[in-house]
C-alpha cells in the first residue's frame, strides 16, 4: 500500500510541476517567481513523501479541512486578519448544530500565506501531507487561490475561496474544482457601466495594478465599454509606484477614472492624486468597495506615504465604490440563527479580543469579507452533510475519502454545486462556473463616511437608486473638459469707428465727383483731366467700401456666407486700388513721356484716351488674376485655432478655444504672390516716375506735382502695410485697425492733395480768371521755362562783360 501511494504521490508531484511550468503565461503576474515556486513544490514533495498515508487520520468523529489565510504580508490583500476569526465563529456554530454533520466535528487546520502564491503553495502541501488528511481547502487572495485551485484538482480536492475576485477563476476548464463565496470582480463592471450611462459619462480612464486579478477585470471592462459606446481614453498600469501612471492620467485630461488595485497600492494612488490635484469637483474615481472604511487613514507612516491624514481625506472625498453585497441587507434570521447585525456584534467582540481597536473604527483588513468566510464554512458543512446522506446509500463514508477517490470527490462537488442557503452575507448560491451570485452595492464617500447610493441587480438589469449622492461642485462632474469654441471678432466700437470714417470718406468722394463734373469747363479742372480724377475717386470709394467689408466677420454673417465676403474683399480692394492708383500712375507716366521724348509742338495737348487706355490695361490684368483665382481656387473660410484659455467668470469645468476667421485658398501663397507682385511692380515703377518728374511742370497736366506726392505716400504706406498686416493677422483688432487706417489714410491724402487746391482755386476765382499762385504748375509752360533759362544765361553773360569793362575804365 505504501509503495503504491508513494508512486501515486510522485506522479502527482511531477504533474503539478508540469502544470505550473506550462501555466506560467496563464497565471500572469501571480506567478512572477515560478522558479522559486517550482523549487519549493519539489522540495516539499521530497519531504512529504516518507509521510504519505492513505485514509483519514485523526479521531473517528472528526472531519478535517485546510485553511489558507493571508494575514501578515506587506502587499496584496491581507483579509485573513478578519476572515480567520469569522471562520472560527462559523466552526463553533456549525459544531453546535445537532442536525448538521451528526456524529462528526468539523476541524479547521490553517496557516498564513501572506497573499504570496509561492508561500501559499507551500502551505497547501504542508496541509495535504501532514496528518490528518483534509477533505477540502479554504483559501483567500486571488493570486494564492489561482495557484491552489489549479493544483488541487490533481488531488481531487474541492477548493472554496472566501476572498478571491479574479475573473480568471471563472474558467471551469482551468479550475474544475473551484467554488467561491466572493463574487467575481467582473460583477462590478456592469454596475460601473450602468453608472456611466446614468450620469452621462462616455469617456473614462483606467488605472490598474499589474496583478492578474485586475488585468482580467480590465479586459472585461474594456469589452463592456466598447459595447456600451464608452471611450477609454487611456489605460495606465503600475507595479508598486503609481506616480508616473497618475501623472499620465493628468496629461490625458482624465476626469472619470476607474481604479483597480489592492488597498496598499490604493493609499499610494490617493496620495499621488492629491499631489497631482486629480480630485474634487472635476474628477470622479471608482474604487473597489472591499477596502475598510478607514483604509486611507491607516498605515501611512509604516508604508512611507508622504501625505498627511487630512490630505488623504481631501483627496478621497466624493469617490464612488462598487462592491458585491457581503452583508445581508435585511434583518432576517439566517441559517445560523443570527441576523447580520448579531453576527457583526459577535465578530467585533472576537476582533477586540485579538487586540483590534474596533471601538474607534480601526478595523482589520478583510472586515468587509468576514461574512463570506463565515458562510464559506457553512457551505462546507452543508455540502459535507449532503454528501454523507448520498454516500449512506452506497455504504460509504466521508472517512473513506482519499486523494485518489474521484467518486467521493464528485459527490462533494455535486453537493457544493447545489448548495443554497441564507447566510450573513445574503443568499449563498453558486453559478455553473462556481461563482457567487450577488447584488452590487454602490457607495460614495461623503464628509469622510461611506454613504449608500443604491443597488444593482445584474441579472435583472435593475438599478435601485436612493438619490443621496452629493457632488463637490453641486452638479454631476463632466467626463471631459468642455471646450467652448469662441470666435474672435473685430471689436464692435472699432468697427463702428472705421465704418463711420469710411462713410465720411465715401461722402466726400461723391461730393468731389459732383464738384469735378460741375466744374469740368473750368481750366483748372480741364487741365487736370477730370475723367481721370473721377476714375480715381471711384477707386477711392471702392477702397473705402472694402474697409467696411474687412470688418465684417462671423458676428454678422454665417460660416456659409463668409466665403462670399472673402471674395468681395479681394475684388473690391484690388480693383479699387487699381482704379485709384492707376489714374494717378497714368498721369505721372504722361508727364514723364513729355520730358523724355523729342521736342514737339508746344501747343499739342495730351490725348485723354491714352490715359484711359493705361488705366484699362492695368484693370484688365487685375481682372484676369481675380477671375482665375475665383474660378480655379476660390477663397474659403479658414479657422485659426489658439491655445485653450480659462473663462473669466465661471467655476464650471470649461476651457475656451479661441478661433479666428481667415480668407484662404488652397494655393493662397501663389495667388497672393501674383497680386502682390503685380501691385508692387506698378508701385515701384510709379515711385520711380514720380521721382523723375518731381520738378517738372507741364501745362497739359497741371496737378502733376500733387499726383507725384500722392504716389509717394501710397507707395510708402503699401510697402509698410502689406508685410505688417501679414505678421499681425492673428490679432484681429490690430490687423483690422492697421489695414483700415492705411487704406483710409491713402484715400483721404490723395483726395486732399489733388482736389483741395482745385477747390480753393474755384472758390477764390469763381469767374474762371487766370490760374493763381494756388496752382503754380499751370502758370509756366515748357517753352516759357526754356525762354526763362535762356534769358537768365544771357543776363549772367552781360553782367560778366560789364564787370570786365568797368575794370578797364578804372585802370
Amino acid at each position: 500500500m505504501c509503495i503504491r501511494d508513494c508512486n501515486v504521490f510522485v506522479w502527482k508531484c511531477v504533474s503539478v510541476l508540469v502544470l505550473l511550468g506550462t501555466g506560467k503565461a496563464q497565471v500572469g503576474n501571480d506567478m512572477t517567481s515560478d522558479g522559486a515556486v517550482t523549487f519549493w513544490i519539489f522540495l516539499l514533495c521530497l519531504i512529504a513523501s516518507p509521510h504519505l498515508q492513505g485514509g483519514v487520520a485523526g479521531r473517528p468523529d472528526e472531519l478535517h479541512i485546510g485553511g489558507i489565510f493571508p494575514i501578515a504580508g506587506k502587499g496584496g490583500w491581507q483579509g485573513g486578519q478578519a476572515c480567520m476569526p469569522a471562520a472560527r465563529l462559523a466552526l463553533d456554530d456549525v459544531n453546535k448544530q445537532p442536525n448538521l454533520l451528526p456524529g462528526f466535528k468539523l476541524i479547521l487546520h490553517s496557516n498564513d500565506s501572506e497573499c504570496e502564491p509561492g508561500l501559499g503553495a507551500s502551505v497547501m502541501y504542508n496541509l495535504l501531507y501532514n496528518k490528518p488528511q483534509k477533505l477540502m481547502l479554504l483559501a483567500g487572495c486571488s493570486t494564492v487561490c489561482t495557484t491552489v485551485a489549479e493544483a488541487a484538482k490533481m488531488w481531487n480536492l474541492i477548493v472554496l475561496c472566501y476572498g478571491a475576485s479574479s475573473p480568471a477563476l471563472s474558467d471551469r476548464k482551468r479550475f474544475p474544482t473551484l467554488f467561491r463565496t466572493h463574487p467575481s470582480a467582473t460583477v462590478h463592471n456592469p454596475t460601473r457601466i450602468k453608472l456611466m450611462k446614468k450620469f452621462g459619462w462616455s469617456r473614462v480612464a483606467i488605472l490598474q495594478q499589474a496583478e492578474e486579478v485586475f488585468i482580467s477585470t480590465v479586459e472585461d471592462l474594456e469589452n463592456r465599454c466598447m459595447e456600451a459606446g464608452v471611450e477609454i481614453v487611456t489605460r495606465q498600469s503600475f507595479l508598486s509606484d503609481p506616480t508616473d501612471a497618475v501623472r499620465n492620467l493628468r496629461r490625458q485630461d482624465a476626469r472619470i477614472i476607474v481604479g483597480l488595485f489592492y488597498v496598499v497600492a490604493a493609499r499610494r494612488v490617493l496620495c499621488e492624486m492629491y499631489k497631482q490635484q486629480l480630485y474634487g469637483r472635476a474628477h470622479v474615481w471608482f474604487f473597489i468597495g472591499w477596502y475598510e472604511d478607514n483604509w486611507y487613514e491607516v498605515n501611512l507612516k509604516a508604508e512611507g506615504i508622504t501625505c498627511t491624514v487630512e490630505q488623504m481625506r481631501i483627496a478621497a472625498e466624493g469617490h464612488l465604490t462598487t462592491e458585491a453585497l457581503m452583508w445581508n441587507q435585511n434583518n432576517q434570521t439566517t441559517i445560523s440563527g443570527m441576523t447580520a447585525e448579531e453576527f457583526r456584534h459577535r465578530l467585533n467582540q472576537a476582533l477586540i479580543e485579538e487586540g483590534y481597536d474596533i471601538n474607534h473604527d480601526r478595523y482589520p483588513e478583510g472586515y468587509q469579507e468576514a461574512p463570506l468566510a463565515y458562510d464559506a464554512v457553512w457551505s462546507v458543512a452543508l455540502a459535507f452533510n449532503k454528501t454523507m446522506e448520498r454516500l449512506t446509500t452506497g455504504k460509504k463514508s466521508l472517512r473513506d475519502f482519499t486523494y485518489t477517490d474521484k467518486e467521493i470527490a464528485d459527490e462533494i462537488y455535486a453537493a457544493m454545486n447545489s448548495t443554497q442557503f441564507l447566510g450573513v452575507s445574503g443568499v449563498v448560491a453558486f453559478s455553473s462556473q462556481g461563482d457567487r451570485i450577488a447584488l452590487t452595492q454602490i457607495e460614495q464617500m461623503i464628509d469622510g463616511k461611506y454613504e449608500k447610493l443604491g443597488y444593482y441587480d445584474t441579472q435583472l438589469d435593475n438599478l435601485s437608486w436612493l438619490n443621496t449622492e452629493q457632488w463637490i461642485g453641486g452638479k454631476v462632474p463632466q467626463d471631459r473638459t468642455i471646450v467652448t469654441h469662441v470666435l474672435r471678432t473685430v471689436s464692435l466700437p472699432l468697427f463702428v469707428c472705421m465704418c463711420t470714417i469710411s462713410s465720411c470718406g465715401i461722402f466726400v468722394a461723391f461730393a468731389l465727383i459732383i464738384f469735378n463734373i460741375w466744374n469740368k469747363h473750368r481750366r483748372v479742372i480741364q487741365s487736370s483731366h477730370p475723367v481721370c480724377n473721377t476714375i480715381m475717386l471711384f477707386g477711392v470709394i471702392i477702397c473705402l467700401i472694402s474697409v467696411i467689408l474687412l470688418g465684417i466677420d462671423g458676428r454678422f454673417v454665417s460660416p456659409e456666407e463668409y466665403p462670399k465676403i472673402c471674395q468681395a474683399r479681394a475684388w473690391l480692394l484690388s480693383t479699387g486700388f487699381t482704379l485709384a492708383y492707376g489714374a494717378m500712375f497714368s498721369k505721372v507716366w504722361r508727364v514723364h513721356r513729355f520730358t523724355t521724348k523729342a521736342k514737339t509742338d508746344p501747343k499739342k495737348k495730351v490725348e485723354p484716351w491714352k490715359l484711359y487706355t493705361m488705366v484699362s490695361g492695368l484693370l484688365s490684368i487685375d481682372l484676369v488674376i481675380l477671375l482665375s483665382w475665383q474660378i480655379f481656387d476660390p477663397l474659403q473660410r479658414y479657422l485659426e485655432t489658439f491655445p485653450l484659455e480659462d473663462p473669466v467668470s465661471t467655476t464650471d469645468d470649461i476651457k475656451i478655444r479661441p478661433e479666428l476667421e481667415h480668407c484662404e485658398s488652397q494655393r493662397n501663397s501663389m495667388w497672393l504672390g501674383l497680386v502682390y507682385g503685380f501691385k508692387g511692380l506698378i508701385l515701384v515703377f510709379g515711385l520711380f516716375l514720380a521721382y523723375e518728374t518731381r520738378s517738372i511742370k507741364v501745362k497739359q497736366i497741371n496737378d502733376s506735382r500733387y499726383v507725384g506726392m500722392s504716389i509717394y505716400n501710397v507707395v510708402v504706406l503699401c510697402l509698410i502695410t502689406a508685410p505688417v498686416g501679414m505678421v499681425i493677422a492673428s490679432q484681429q483688432d490690430a490687423s483690422f485697425a492697421f489695414v483700415a487706417l492705411a487704406v483710409i489714410f491713402c484715400c483721404f491724402l490723395s483726395m486732399l492733395l489733388i482736389f483741395v487746391p482745385k477747390v480753393i482755386e474755384v472758390i477764390r476765382h469763381p469767374k474762371d480768371k487766370a490760374e493763381s499762385k494756388y496752382n503754380p504748375d499751370s502758370a509756366i509752360s515748357k517753352e516759357d521755362e526754356e525762354r526763362y533759362q535762356k534769358l537768365v544765361t544771357e543776363n549772367e553773360e552781360l553782367q560778366r562783360l560789364i564787370t570786365q569793362n568797368f575794370g578797364l575804365i578804372i585802370i
